[in-house]
């Protein structure tokens, strides 16, 4: 059982827990006014407890987890695109060897286990998963610059890797009775931790030579 503090107030971490939402995310209601807060001198998140418990849904006290992972999300990407798949690769991707192929299939799967992990983790193993899918975003920018890939080519890639990957997570919501409150949570926060993810693979392209 989570405890509150003697004046009926939650940190950051707790009420976040409680609600089954990213410490991000709870940042973001609280500016909005979505939820009661307020900061202490030192700069750390309160919540009413009563608030927070407002929110929680019936019977439950956090989001249950997704149990998805980065196959079902690679069927998800390929019935999206079809004709693709069937066609094999164009532009720059064809022009590199199998062998190079593998390894950028094998980043972007590590991308999106780290990804998903990190969206139904909380706390500082979220926060650890969602750097180490930075890392691989990063890493793939760079290993995308140095195989001749422009930089449009290798944001294209990765924003139609980005609407299947969102579309599915909704499908997942869905099947797991989440509410539309925690839904939209999770979509809120797979939103912008793919806004980092792509500022990260842009970063890692324009320096591939500092991307050991």
């Amino acid at each position: 059982m989570i405890r509150n503090d003697a004046k009926g107030w939650f940190t950051l971490g707790q009420a976040s827990r409680t609600l089954g939402v990213t410490p991000n995310t709870l940042r973001r209601w609280a500016d909005r006014g979505q939820i009661s807060s307020f900061t202490t001198p030192g700069g750390h998140r309160r919540f009413l407890v009563s608030a927070v418990q407002a929110l929680v849904p019936a019977g439950r006290t956090r989001r249950p987890p997704l149990g998805a992972s980065a196959d079902r999300m690679a069927r998800a990407y390929r019935r999206a695109r079809p004709l693709e798949h069937a066609h094999g690769h164009g532009g720059w991707l064809g022009a590199i060897s199998d062998t190079e192929r593998q390894v950028f299939r094998r980043r972007g799967t590590q991308l999106v286990s780290d990804l998903l992990a990190g969206l139904d983790a909380d706390g500082d193993q979220a926060s650890s998963l969602l750097a180490r899918a930075e890392k691989h975003a990063s890493d793939y920018g760079a290993m995308a610059a140095r195989l001749g890939a422009s930089l449009s080519d290798t944001v294209e890639g990765f924003l139609r890797f980005r609407k299947p990957f969102v579309d599915e997570l909704a499908v997942l919501a869905r099947r797991r009775h989440l509410d539309t409150r925690e839904a939209t949570a999770l979509l809120v926060d797979a939103e912008s931790t793919l806004d980092r993810l792509l500022v990260a693979l842009m970063l890692g392209h324009a320096s591939p030579e500092t991307i050991a």
